[in-house]
């Protein structure tokens, strides 16, 4: 038996599937284990020595307590609480950059992580791109800087919920509790009053279920939802402020910050 043979990928030949082994006997250990990190996280570990800058990704839906079905998208957030438990523990990262494009997900998950985001140490800055929908704006506001692209949507609309209602009076007073968890966390972490958030929230005529508002780049900042519209270079250049580094370079905006 060959111990230089890792894992195996598979061709299709005359309908049936052959397992091809890969080779990684000159592959070195901390790529193979960064390899596997993204084929099943999505997310590469956390490098030893070089960037001091962590990269975490949220993309797809939310997955919470129950598991999805696997042709979704989704980002676990048990995969999500201990790499930001290690990020915060590494003497070797400074700053974490959050990015997301997400539609939502399970609302409990979602405001765990974005606690986890608020209560950190280190300097954050998330960065929605495409969008960061439903719970993904809690999550959004939850660093110490938020940048949104241009193209980038944000949608606000009540918590909803799908399956057997029990007692519909209890779980009215469920849900609104659980909506104003979500109301008072935006709330205290962005610029936006309890009033215009809640007024985008019941906004009737814009959403396929008639209630709710799509937020743009240029009006989630209007609103003081997030604090800038830029993209990768802005939010790079305001976190390395946050850290120290401070060489001037060029923003997306088109200025020169620190």
């Amino acid at each position: 038996m060959n111990n230089n043979v890792g894992s195996q990928s598979n061709e299709q030949m005359g309908g049936e599937t052959i397992p091809v082994p890969v080779r990684t006997e000159n592959i070195p250990n901390g790529e193979i284990a960064t390899l596997g990190a993204v084929k099943e996280l999505g997310q590469n570990v956390v490098p030893n020595g070089e960037p001091d800058i962590f990269c975490m990704t949220i993309i797809g839906q939310i997955e919470g307590h129950l598991v999805l079905p696997p042709h979704n998208k989704t980002t676990k957030y048990e995969h999500i609480i201990p790499q930001l438990v290690a990020a915060e523990q590494s003497k070797n990262i400074k700053g974490l950059l959050i990015i997301l494009n997400t539609v939502g997900g399970d609302v409990e998950a979602g405001l765990a992580i974005a606690e986890m985001i608020a209560s950190l140490s280190k300097p954050t800055v998330t960065v929605v791109i495409g969008g960061g929908h439903s719970i993904g704006v809690p999550i959004a506001v939850s660093s110490n800087y938020s940048i949104i692209a241009e193209s980038a949507t944000m949608t606000i609309h009540p918590i909803r919920m799908n399956g057997l209602v029990i007692g519909v009076p209890q779980t009215f007073e469920y849900m609104e509790k659980m909506q104003d968890r979500v109301v008072n966390f935006v709330t205290s972490h962005s610029r936006i009053t309890e009033e215009a958030f809640k007024h985008l929230m019941f906004k009737t005529g814009e959403l396929n279920r008639d209630i709710g508002t799509a937020v743009g780049g240029h009006d989630a900042v209007k609103y003081g939802l997030m604090d800038e519209v830029g993209g990768i270079g802005a939010a790079l250049s305001h976190l390395n402020s946050m850290i120290g580094n401070t060489t001037p370079t060029q923003s997306i905006n088109g200025g020169l910050t620190q």
